[in-house]
């Protein structure tokens, strides 16, 4: 298979998890194993240049990058696998809250950025979009996420009061949910660079922007089921998930039951 091509309905999605704690891989790779089952095949490295080698050798979809290292750092490591794979899934974990990092992440392309420790529910939440991008087409994820026209514009928090902005954020989301929305698209309408959005959203959301989208989404579904007149399926396009069995699968994540058992009380 071609780096970039969409995987087939029956492969296995592969993902590299690196990080030079051997504890925090071990942590990891069971949450991925628990949850995924056999979807997703794991491979490990306990450092930069090793990540970049399993990942290349392996053709991986994923990488799942710790950002402090030593050697060859997370960032690092995240360039040279997106030169060579412009298509892939790439995210990062990392115990320090830096805008420097953040602003690194979004140059590289990141699908998302995660605090240690971070909380199951926005790892899975992460994992599941990045295992839905790897089988779909990449024309959109090979666009660049980060925005040189917006870079160095608005990116102290004092210049807009955290207020205003979360409720122009909470009123985009309210208004957009049901579209194909990604972070990078929120920022751009909120005329604000990726870097400065993303670290503001993950301080004052408490979370990650595709967790709060999911939730949201979630949210509108069990409303719209309660009218039984609507078809499922059409249920989630409606909230934004054009593939039913994803919507299905975490409107499940989050309920425990299905969108048609939590419609008739099963």
């Amino acid at each position: 298979m071609m780096r970039g091509e969409i995987i087939l309905e029956n492969e296995k999605c592969r993902i590299l998890i690196a990080d030079d704690e051997p504890i925090e891989r071990m942590v990891i790779s069971k949450t991925i194993q628990n949850y995924f089952e056999e979807e997703l095949e794991i491979f490990q490295a306990e450092n930069g240049r090793e990540a970049i080698e399993l990942f290349q050798k392996n053709d991986c979809h994923i990488a799942l990058l710790d950002i402090s290292m030593p050697g060859i750092n997370g960032l690092d490591a995240a360039e040279e696998i997106r030169k060579g794979n412009p298509a892939c899934s790439i995210i990062f974990l990392t115990a320090y809250d830096e805008f420097d990092y953040a602003k690194r992440a979004i140059k590289v392309r990141a699908l998302d950025y995660l605090l240690k420790p971070s909380a199951k529910e926005d790892l899975i939440a992460v994992l599941e979009e990045a295992v839905y991008l790897s089988r779909q087409d990449f024309t959109k994820t090979n666009v660049p996420l980060y925005s040189t026209e917006t870079e160095g514009k608005d990116e102290k928090p004092e210049v807009v009061k955290n207020q205003i902005l979360t409720e122009h954020i909470r009123e985009y989301l309210e208004t957009h949910y049901m579209e194909d929305i990604c972070l990078q698209d929120a920022a751009e309408q909120l005329h604000y660079s990726d870097a400065y959005f993303c670290k503001f959203f993950k301080q004052n959301f408490e979370k990650s922007f595709i967790m709060y989208l999911s939730e949201l989404r979630i949210e509108k579904a069990k409303e719209l089921l309660a009218d039984v007149t609507i078809n499922v399926k059409d249920i989630g396009q409606k909230v934004g998930y054009r593939d039913s069995s994803y919507f299905t699968k975490v409107f499940k994540r989050f309920t425990g039951v299905t969108p048609s058992e939590y419609r008739y009380g099963g």
